[in-house]
């Protein structure tokens, strides 16, 4: 089974990477983006076959490793 994690940035915590990706963007002429947010895909292969068992335990990866709680949020995502 395939997990995929989408870590981003809570609201209101500063990304400049963000900031700079979006200037870079309008340097290069891709005017009209706002603003950018950018975050991170972490894809793991489980031997688990059971998904309820296999979020749980993503989850836990994310709470203990994988995520930063304080300023990240994570999603989890499978794939059989």
């Amino acid at each position: 089974m395939i997990a995929r994690v989408f870590v981003t940035l809570k609201p209101g915590v500063l990304d400049p990477q963000g900031a700079a990706i979006r200037r870079s963007l309008g340097q290069l002429g891709f005017d009209g983006v706002n603003s950018v947010r950018q975050g991170k895909v972490i894809e793991l292969d489980l031997a688990e076959t059971d998904p309820k068992a296999a979020k749980k335990r993503v989850t836990e990866m994310c709470e203990k490793l994988l995520a930063n709680m304080v300023i990240e949020n994570f999603e989890v995502e499978l794939e059989p």
